[in-house]
């Protein structure tokens, strides 16, 4: 019996191909390939089959597909899957699945690195790497189970390369090697250690321009994607090359930085443990932000803490306002303060957020635990999550929070590290943390985005007709990002021609779409996070419905009360939580208001509730 994972998910007994067609079975499969020897729960692979959202019957279909694919298997293979409270187990031997063999051929290379045999550990090493055929988990229907396990397979992958490329290395194959990092170096432009590597081996083939010019476009690459200079080891590298005692000459190689030395691949808990350089990617960032940006980084790499505290970073706002590109910015501006690496997650802005049940297997994964040695239990894992970040200077961004519950387990151990969080909730109840609200831009900060967009020219020429789209956008940079988008995209519409589409559209938020980004579903996802209030209060999505039907801009709390029949005192309740979800601007003068886009969204759920209430489903167009 032979299980396949890296690559497409495949069964083979006896040289014969098992099938198991039906998709959502072969993600009970590969769930539990990937947690072979351990009990995984029923609730876990039902998180990977229904994406996150399972139904009320989850745990009962479940079991009927566990029963299928036992059946699908056949008597031999279904014997493995072992029914183990609270879900299942499936014994697999080392060899037999490919993901086996490869930790079993990482883990003699270690071995052998240790005895000195470098030689012997580059053998392992493109032995492990041979095993992979395609992208794992591509043919499996989860996104939540190729964001969880796929990450940690392709980072396992890329660690592997960067490896056996130091073993190469200090074997004096630099020569050999370039061919396969200077394919590596094209498809991950940004992995700084392959770039290092690559560097060192052009140099050592006697093509020290070349390599000079690989950390100057490098360089240029890091500061207009992500605003970043060079880390400390690429620069070191870079030193080396340049110092006079370093010429280039075949053999007798470069020594690379002493902590980028080939060593021996340490245990997970000891002092070779990776670093992670899990950060996005992120769009050129504002001058009206750099302000709001100075204080976040400052916040992050100045000051004493006292004894027990992580310093802690909540950037807050509406949707589409720019928390994630403004922490993004942060957390690349600091990367060399994080010194043992970046630990990202994207905890989801939608009403089903991932779990630190999901979460963190994965971060343990990438701080170096193998996968067998993950503890089940929760609590255990948040000790070891502690423990392992306790000594290391980690920074840690969580985006799209919607609760301190969803962030507490992720929590680093109280050393150096930071934690750095994004939420369209203020999240008062996150002990210690400092909190940025992020406004909407002011008109000088959007007529730059949307310039950066369409072209100073194109802006300058239609001052008027940019002022009412700018007027409508209401300061949020999703939305004129996306006006700028169909601008861009339709070279033949003026910008008035554009402005006239938005003032006389029957429904705004339709026009403010561009291929997957949208207002709307911003708008959504604030609505549908609104909390109700007390029990004898008043519902603030019916005073929200209630105002989009008033259809007005800006209402005191004492004509709200008579609106929705209400004490003035509840009116002001449902009011505040409005605000607090950003479906409300603040108080000025003691009146509430509404832009262009929260009054079109606004007017869109009265129009909704009117035709259910007549009876007819509620069709949204567009």
């Amino acid at each position: 019996m032979n299980f396949l994972l890296l690559g497409p998910l495949s069964v083979r007994l006896h040289a014969r191909e098992v099938h198991v067609s039906a998709p959502r079975q072969r993600v009970v499969l590969a769930a539990l390939l990937l947690n072979a020897n351990r009990v995984i729960s029923v609730d876990r692979i039902a998180e990977y089959v229904w994406d996150g959202a399972p139904p009320p019957s989850a745990a009962a279909t479940v079991r009927t597909y566990v029963m299928r694919l036992r059946h699908s298997l056949g008597e031999h293979a279904s014997a493995r899957i072992l029914t183990r409270a609270p879900g299942y187990l499936l014994e697999l031997g080392e060899h037999e699945s490919d993901l086996g063999q490869f930790t079993a051929h990482r883990r003699r290379a270690a071995e052998l690195a240790g005895r000195g045999d470098l030689e012997g550990s580059s053998t392992e090493l493109a032995e492990a790497l041979a095993l992979w055929r395609e992208e794992p988990l591509a043919d499996i229907p989860s996104r939540t189970l190729r964001d969880v396990e796929g990450r940690y397979l392709q980072e396992l992958r890329l660690q592997t390369m960067e490896l056996r490329f130091d073993a190469e290395l200090a074997l004096l194959r630099h020569a050999e090697v370039v061919p396969e990092l200077v394919r590596l170096v094209r498809k991950y432009p940004l992995r700084e250690a392959l770039v290092g590597k690559l560097m060192l081996a052009l140099f050592r083939s006697g093509r020290q321009s070349e390599a000079l010019d690989l950390y100057r476009r490098t360089r240029v690459l890091l500061v207009e994607q992500l605003g970043a200079e060079p880390s400390a080891d690429l620069r070191e590298v870079q030193r080396h090359i340049l110092s006079a005692h370093d010429r280039p000459r075949t053999p007798g190689p470069v020594e690379p930085p002493a902590k980028k030395a080939v060593a021996p691949a340490a245990p997970w808990n000891g002092p070779g443990r990776p670093s992670p350089a899990q950060l996005p990617s992120v769009a050129p960032k504002l001058s009206a932000h750099s302000g709001p940006l100075a204080r976040l980084e400052h916040f992050l790499t100045t000051g004493a803490l006292p004894a027990g505290t992580v310093a802690t970073a909540v950037v807050t706002g509406r949707g589409g306002v720019g928390k994630s590109a403004l922490a993004l910015h942060a957390a690349h501006a600091v990367r060399e303060c994080s010194v043992h690496g970046q630990l990202y997650a994207d905890l989801g802005a939608g009403p089903r957020p991932l779990t630190a049940r999901t979460v963190l297997p994965r971060f343990l994964a990438d701080l170096g635990v193998p996968r067998g040695e993950i503890p089940r239990e929760e609590s255990e894992r948040e000790s070891l999550y502690r423990s392992l970040t306790s000594d290391r200077r980690v920074l840690v961004v969580l985006d799209n929070a919607h609760s301190s519950t969803q962030i507490r387990p992720l929590i680093p151990g109280s050393g150096g590290s930071r934690l750095l969080v994004t939420s369209r909730r203020r999240l008062a109840d996150l002990e210690g943390a400092r909190t940025l609200l992020l406004p909407p831009l002011d008109e000088a900060g959007s007529l730059e985005l949307l310039g950066s967009i369409v072209g100073p020219a194109r802006v300058g020429a239609e001052p008027h007709a940019v002022r009412t789209v700018l007027t409508i956008c209401a300061g949020l940079p999703l939305a004129i990002r996306i006006a700028g988008t169909r601008l861009l995209e339709r070279p033949h519409w003026s910008i008035g021609d554009f402005a006239r589409r938005l003032t006389e559209a029957p429904r705004l938020l339709d026009e403010l779409c561009a291929g997957d980004l949208g207002v709307r579903p911003c708008l959504d996802a604030d609505h549908a996070g609104l909390r109700r209030t007390a029990p004898d209060g008043v519902d603030p999505a019916e005073v929200f419905t209630a105002l989009g039907a008033a259809e007005a801009s800006s209402f005191s709390g004492s004509r709200v009360a008579v609106l929705v029949g209400c004490s003035e005192a509840r009116a002001e309740e449902a009011l505040d939580t409005l605000v607090e979800a950003n479906l409300l601007g603040a108080p000025r003068a003691g009146r509430y208001w509404l832009d262009a886009l929260l009054r079109a969204y606004a007017a869109e759920q009265a129009q909704a509730v009117a035709l259910r209430q007549r009876g007819r489903p509620f069709m949204r167009a567009g």
